[in-house]
């Protein structure tokens, strides 16, 4: 009886020699290269067209792109197979381990396994199965298959296969070659014993186990753990990524190939191209009369044996022999075709300098209208919010403002934090800045009034939590409180408060003698502490000077901003993994273990748009690659792939440490893309868009009027219990830059008159 046979699409990569068309977010297997459907799509059609058999398909996908995948495949089906879904890649040894271990316990080790790329064009499906076929007899009796292509020329993009003989198709083979030099390539074609390495490969699932366990065990075992762990859901099979972040990455030719015995390849009698380079396009593709590929919008004069294309606009191309001109809404390569291998080189200069053309794909096809959220956001700002907590979010009876809110708008009589009080402030003074006629004033003298009456220490610096009373609960004179009160002091002053310049000087006079660090290394977490470091209060105090030098136009409050950035720079800032570290020691090393690893995407965010506002204001360029490598690691690496959230915290490698999504981050992230925006580099309005729709679809429209869900879990539910007061700041400052960037004038909203019978407002009115 014949062996059952089972499908692999190995569908990961990133496809960096097809840029600028292929990027991270989009990479080459879900693009029409040849006007018959996505690369993906046409690997799983081909693999159902084997004859009379239904053969169980699996897809071996990044969690990245998992929408994209099952959007490609879902009028497809896949004989009973699924998505298997990698939270991080691990090469193909890893995807090859997980396959044989999901044939054997699906399908039984005596199963045929065939692993095949998702981005080759191979000729027809007959010939492709013929092929297939031709080796399943050895693969049954224990062999593992590779399959060869003819060469027809010195190729030097494409590994090789070295075979003992050329006369039978099944055939011994002697080793494996990577990629050749063009000398090396020509001897491998004129010797007739080398073939082009298909990357496609058929085997018994125990015989490939055996191999794993004979000379990669910590491969199979570590992939044995995490295949046990995974959990199924409606989109397939999802990877632990705790797990699988522990599997050794390595390719299967590395790991196993060049040592295993018993390998046999058999010639491919179908045409192949892995359609790696423009130039492979070009030969792949139909061409016109003079050998041109014409792919868009393109008047093209006195060309030929070139590959053009474009996408979103006009490309005219004169007297130009053999070359490929690419150009997409945000780039343009140009190469002759003979070079084009090389645009992996241009796409590392590009990483190497932040730029974010390599990770995102420009909005193409999508509409997207600059400011579409305008009218939602004023709304909800200056008619469902601002009336909401200048009102039920103030505490008339002992001052100050409420701590938090239940979702009945009931107060829920929390201990009062300093940095919440100056953060209400804040928010109250921003939007009086912004057009908002509400009480402002009155609400910023109510605040001040409570945290002057009730929260100084007396060496003039400020304690960190009240009681609802208004005495003492912690004393802790706290770094990041006193970067609260020095941004809201601040925003009041440009308000016109009349005490509020005088408090920040005495508050800027106890940071200089209580917690700066005696070292001049940025300054300690309470006063007195000499133990753990962090860098989140520093980007905070960053952001009161910086604020500071804003509203005095003072030069000193931006010499002791450009310490914090020194502070970045040396300490916070990974250049490996492009991720600023949260916990130090005294002498600012990342703390052991996971502390040590722990990086929030939030905080990348507000970093990137507040090096972007010193950039701009101390004339420090440079910084600009800063910002665009911490928005690229969180976008790449920080998001939940159901919601399209930023994660609460992720480990510098990109692996989940908490799975929560929290409402500030998202705010943080349109900022950030605001900032980036007006910095040169690819258009990001369709970005920002997208993340003020994201915070609404999950965060505001759920909620009551003028509330939020702070909280949503990894499958987007709410585990928000309460609203808290010091997210409103957060969400002001967004929305407003949101405003203000996408030019719109910001109308003057009256008060309602409904629900403002009571406390500062209707005195406010009265």
């Amino acid at each position: 009886m014949a062996s059952e046979l089972v499908c692999f699409v190995m569908s990961g990569g990133v496809g960096s020699r097809l840029w600028p068309l292929s990027r991270e977010d989009n990479p080459k297997q879900f693009h029409d290269l040849s006007g018959d459907g996505s690369m993906l799509a046409k690997t799983v059609r081909r693999l159902k067209a084997r004859p009379d058999n239904q053969t169980p398909i699996y897809l071996i996908a990044s969690e990245r792109h998992a929408d994209r995948v099952i959007s490609d495949i879902a009028s497809l089906g896949l004989n009973g197979g699924k998505p298997i879904f990698e939270p991080v890649g691990r090469n193909t040894a890893a995807a090859v381990a997980i396959a044989t271990l999901q044939t054997i316990s699906e399908h039984g080790s005596d199963a045929l396994v065939l692993v095949v790329p998702s981005d080759h064009e191979i000729s027809t499906d007959a010939q492709f199965w013929e092929t297939v076929e031709s080796g399943v007899p050895a693969a049954e009796s224990g062999s593992i298959i590779v399959f060869g292509i003819k060469p027809t020329h010195a190729e030097t993009g494409y590994g090789y296969i070295e075979v003992a003989g050329t006369d039978d198709r099944v055939a011994a083979v002697s080793r494996f070659v990577e990629k050749p030099n063009a000398e090396t390539a020509r001897n491998y074609v004129s010797s007739g014993r080398f073939y082009w390495n298909a990357g496609i490969f058929l085997f018994r699932a125990d015989t490939m186990r055996r191999a794993f366990l004979e000379f990669q065990p910590d491969i199979w075992e570590t992939a044995e753990r995490a295949h046990k762990t995974a959990r199924t859901d409606l989109s397939g099979i999802c990877l632990p990524q705790g797990f699988y972040s522990a599997v050794p990455s390595t390719s299967i030719d590395y790991a196993v190939m060049e040592h295993a015995r018993d390998i046999a390849m058999v010639t491919a009698s179908f045409r192949w191209n892995d359609l790696g380079s423009w130039q492979s396009l070009l030969e792949a593709s139909p061409t016109d009369r003079n050998g041109n590929v014409v792919m868009g919008d393109i008047v093209a004069m006195d060309c030929d044996s070139s590959y053009l294309r474009s996408q979103g606009r006009l490309l005219t191309v004169i007297g130009m022999t053999g070359v490929a001109v690419v150009a997409t809404p945000d780039a343009v390569f140009v190469a002759p075709v003979s070079h084009s291998q090389n645009v992996k080189k241009v796409v590392e200069q590009l990483e190497k300098s932040g730029r974010l053309e390599t990770k995102y794909t420009p909005s193409g096809d999508r509409v997207i209208i600059n400011g579409s959220w305008r009218k939602r956001v004023e709304h909800w700002l200056f008619n469902e919010t601002l009336p909401l907590w200048s009102t039920v979010g103030v505490d008339d009876v002992n001052g100050g403002f409420h701590e938090a809110l239940g979702f009945d708008t009931r107060p829920l009589g929390r201990p009062k934090r300093m940095r919440t009080m100056a953060r209400q402030i804040y928010a109250f003074a921003v939007a009086k800045e912004r057009g908002w006629a509400g009480p402002a004033d009155e609400l910023i003298d109510h605040g001040i009034d409570f945290i002057a009456k009730y929260g100084r220490t007396t060496r003039g610096g400020w304690v960190r939590t009240l009681n609802v009373n208004g005495s003492v609960a912690d004393p802790a004179e706290d770094a990041y409180d006193h970067s609260c009160v020095l941004l809201a002091l601040c925003h009041a002053h440009r308000c016109g408060h009349r005490e509020a310049l005088r408090l920040a000087q005495e508050t800027f006079h106890f940071i200089d003698a209580h917690l700066e660090d005696d070292r001049l290394n940025g300054f300690l977490e309470t006063s007195g502490s000499n133990g753990m470091r962090f860098s989140n209060p520093h980007m905070h105090m960053l952001e009161a000077f910086l604020a500071w030098h804003g509203v005095t136009g003072d030069r000193t409050y931006l010499r002791r901003a450009a310490r914090v950035v020194d502070l970045f720079r040396c300490h916070f800032f990974d250049q490996e993994s492009w991720t600023v570290g949260e916990n130090f020691d005294v002498d600012w090393l990342p703390l052991p273990g996971e502390k040590g690893l722990s990086t929030e995407p939030g905080h990348h965010f507000e970093w990137a748009s507040l090096l972007i506002d010193f950039a701009q204001k101390s004339g420090q360029k440079d910084l600009a690659s800063y910002a665009r490598k911490l928005y690229s690691s969180a976008i790449a690496s920080g998001l939940n792939r159901a919601t399209g959230l930023a994660y609460a915290a992720v480990s510098r490698q990109g692996i989940p440490i908490d799975r929560l999504s929290r409402s500030w981050p998202q705010c943080e992230a349109i900022k950030a893309a605001i900032a980036l925006d007006g910095i040169g580099g690819p258009d990001l309005k369709p970005e920002i868009e997208a993340r003020v729709a994201r915070l609404f679809r999950w965060h505001i429209d759920p909620a009551p009027l003028g509330l939020w869900i702070d909280r949503i879990d990894e499958r987007g539910r709410s585990q928000a219990t309460e609203v808290p007061a010091s997210i409103f700041y957060h969400l002001v400052t967004a929305l407003m830059q949101y405003l203000d960037k996408t030019e719109g004038q910001i109308e003057s909203f009256p008060m309602p008159a409904l629900g403002l019978g009571k406390g500062v407002a209707a005195r406010a009115l009265g």
